[in-house]
């Protein structure tokens, strides 16, 4: 259309984008731009949370996952990456990084009552397991209408769902496997660096009396 005008535009006359096209326009190529700024959030706000630099990252690699499922079904399911699915994956820096969160932050409540790095995040793993698979199936479940969905705006609701969907259901899957060894090896090798015994964070309990 622009070429057919550009071809017969008279003198004095020329065209502008107006309205959502020029909004669509002006917002092209930013994608990146909020993409980093929402990881920044996220990753600032477990900094001041865990007051630790460290921790975060442990979190957040739980969304590169999601971005790579995310990104699969869509292709799988012969969409493009518009503007539906950019919104899709960033709604799931946080939804993948709660699963991790609720890991991270049992393992150090049980690292706090003298548990070791590995015994930690195994009973986190434990504990949270039914928690994590409750809420990520429960949220999927809610989110297939929109992939399913039909008639007028299907296709915009087809591509924030096919995101959404992927991107948990490849984050909850692996992050139940990767997030408790990235958490050890991060963990060990922080412990290593400051130099701290493995029995440094244990609690010493009272001696007890024995009354007769």
């Amino acid at each position: 259309m622009v070429g057919l005008f550009n071809k017969y535009k008279l003198e004095g006359m020329s065209y502008s984008w107006t309205g959502i096209a020029l909004e669509e326009v002006e917002s092209s190529g930013k994608a990146i731009i909020i993409f980093g700024l929402g990881l920044l959030v996220v990753y600032l706000a477990l900094a001041a949370q865990y007051e630790s630099f460290a921790l975060p990252f442990i979190i957040l690699l739980a969304v590169p996952m999601a971005i790579l499922g995310a990104l699969s079904l869509v292709s799988a399911r012969g969409l493009v990456d518009d503007v539906y699915v950019q919104i899709g994956l960033v709604m799931l820096i946080g939804l993948s990084a709660k699963n991790s969160i609720l890991i991270v932050e049992f393992a150090e409540q049980q690292l706090e009552h003298g548990k070791s790095i590995i015994d930690a995040a195994i009973i986190a793993s434990e504990l949270r397991l039914r928690p994590i698979l409750m809420t990520s199936i429960a949220f999927i479940l809610g989110v297939l209408p929109l992939y399913f969905a039909t008639g007028a705006g299907a296709y915009g609701r087809h591509s924030v769902g096919t995101a959404i969907v992927g991107g948990m259901i490849l984050s909850t899957v692996l992050n139940l496997i990767f997030i408790p060894v990235l958490y050890v090896i991060l963990k060990t090798v922080l412990r290593a660096m400051s130099g701290k015994p493995k029995a440094a964070t244990e609690k010493q309990l009272p001696p007890v009396s024995m009354v007769h």
